[in-house]
């Protein structure tokens, strides 16, 4: 059952100067791939594939924060386009097809899609896939963040862009709680003897050492052939 409150989630949205340009890269969070719909829907359906209570709980408090934030965006796309309609700068955007407020596009014209969503049914490959998901969308704020042409807007963006970061730390908690942030290995099928291979394909300058092909961590093939 759901319920909705005709308010926002967080602050009001104010913005100085309608920008029908700008609105058309916020519709890179409104209907693309890294958007809010995308998560909301993502993690809702994930949920449902969860049998620890409190992570399926989790889940669905995220989701439906993501479609309130949904509805931040959609506001601050709807407020950049209205009233600009006559305007050559609105006339030089997608709305002018479209019409005002948000649409399910994304900032090229793309229409949003359900391939989008990344959900597989392990609660341990669904939150690894949560927190990438996360970082594409606090990258996508962090450059709208830069372009912002008013104080209350980029407000706005950085409230979101920070609750990116919560929700990536939630997901890493709960990663953490299973024993699972930093374990590679989840299912039922054992791998195979190579698992601590690490094959040294790149030959091309000087080859570098690091934790990911460290002696301490891996077996290092150096010159690798054909078994």
């Amino acid at each position: 059952m759901f319920f909705h409150k005709k308010e926002l989630i967080a602050k009001t949205v104010n913005v100085d100067t309608p920008n029908p340009k700008f609105a058309q890269l916020l519709l890179e969070q409104f209907g693309g791939a890294t958007g809010e719909l995308t998560a909301a829907l993502q993690y809702w359906v994930q949920s449902f594939h969860v049998e620890n209570a409190g992570i399926k709980d989790m889940l669905q408090d995220i989701a439906i924060e993501e479609f309130s934030h949904l509805e931040m965006v959609g506001k601050l796309i709807e407020v950049h386009t209205k009233g600009t309609n006559e305007t050559e700068a609105f006339n030089s955007t997608l709305f002018a097809v479209r019409g005002i407020g948000p649409h399910f596009l994304d900032s090229q014209g793309s229409a949003w899609t359900a391939a989008y969503i990344n959900e597989g049914g392990d609660v341990v490959r669904d939150l690894r896939a949560n927190i990438a998901a996360e970082a594409g969308a606090r990258q996508t704020y962090e450059s709208l963040i830069k372009l912002a042409p008013d104080a209350g807007t980029k407000e706005t963006l950085v409230h979101l862009l920070t609750r990116e970061i919560s929700h990536t730390k939630m997901f890493m908690k709960a990663l953490d709680s299973m024993g699972k942030l930093t374990d590679p290995f989840f299912g039922n099928i054992q791998p195979d003897e190579t698992v601590d291979i690490y094959y040294n394909l790149s030959t091309n300058g000087k080859d570098e050492r690091g934790p990911w092909n460290s002696d301490e961590n891996f077996k290092y093939v150096a010159n690798p052939v054909q078994d």
